[in-house]
């Protein structure tokens, strides 16, 4: 028993699939990440401009617009006028995650992402079972907060505080306060190791809110195809920074519930496709009818038993 405790999530996936598959999505995510700063560093590093800004708003190649519609809702609470270029920018990033889900955006894009993921993996590492209390619903009261502090001061007011943007501009622009972005960064990574397990991603951050709320009825979903080969590992829970997400779809099979993970907290980050042995998930659209009810080998089974 105590060997099965101890197992990393996921061992019996790399045994069965080997490491390079059973990582697949977390590499893409971190070349993703990497990727997307590269994007704004080639500028000041090397002298050749891809982008230009910030994740806040920036162009690319001096023609393509990109603005946060976080930023840009807080703008026009603001009392501000959006010039055309921030205005489509906004929508364009609307569209993208409208696809590929909100919460892609925390998973795929946000510099903060790795520091909560390692948080949370030398939490386990550590044994750091304790962990604080705190209800999800923060971040929705925070985002309010940020929405109404906008309007009552006239200012984008979550950027002077947005963790994400301070470690962006100090890392793009080397800025003064980058010594406070190290110290948002810290704040972080150990709220999330000895204070509350998950808690800025998971409970506190408002931008998460937001994008959840932006792509609730996105397109790309993560679909539990084959729940009915599930052996209740729980494997998935124990990497999914969002675990409640993923109990409609494997609990719901006769349940008229289908096998599509819709809840907006879902980020899409694709690990619990890497550390299921049994192949239980893979990614989907949702408009894909359930097909829950086939098995690996695309016979009928069994409904799983409870987790």
């Amino acid at each position: 028993m105590t060997a099965l405790v101890q197992r990393s999530p996921g061992a019996e996936a790399v045994q069965r699939r080997g490491r390079v598959a059973a990582f697949k999505w977390l590499t893409l995510r971190r070349l993703g990440q990497v990727f997307f700063l590269l994007l704004f560093l080639t500028g000041p590093w090397f002298g050749f401009w891809i982008a230009k800004g910030t994740l806040a708003s920036s162009l690319t190649f001096g023609v393509l617009p990109l603005t946060d519609p976080l930023v840009a809702l807080q703008s026009l609470l603001a009392g501000h006028v959006l010039e055309t270029n921030a205005a489509l920018g906004a929508v364009l990033v609307i569209l993208g995650y409208l696809l590929a889900g909100g919460r892609s955006y925390c998973s795929w894009v946000c510099p903060i992402n790795p520091v909560t993921d390692f948080a949370h993996w030398l939490r386990g590492k550590l044994g750091i079972g304790r962990s604080a209390t705190l209800s999800r619903q923060l971040r929705w009261w925070l985002l309010a907060g940020v929405l109404f502090a906008s309007a009552a001061t006239g200012t984008i007011a979550w950027e002077y505080l947005n963790p994400v943007t301070l470690f962006h501009r100090a890392l793009v622009f080397g800025t003064a306060l980058a010594g406070f972005a190290w110290v948002a960064v810290l704040f972080i990574f150990l709220l999330d190791l000895v204070v509350a397990e998950r808690g800025w991603c998971g409970h506190l951050c408002p931008v998460g809110a937001f994008y959840g709320a932006l792509g609730q009825l996105a397109v790309l979903r993560v679909d539990a195809v084959r729940r009915a080969a599930c052996d209740n590992c729980l494997d998935c829970y124990k990497v999914c920074p969002e675990p409640q997400v993923l109990t409609p779809a494997l609990r719901g099979a006769g349940q008229g519930v289908g096998s599509l993970v819709l809840d907006r907290d879902c980020t899409n980050c694709g690990r619990c496709i890497d550390v299921c042995h049994a192949d239980v998930f893979e990614f989907a659209t949702r408009f894909r009818k359930d097909r829950s009810a086939v098995s690996r080998l695309g016979e009928p089974s069994p409904v799983p038993r409870a987790l």
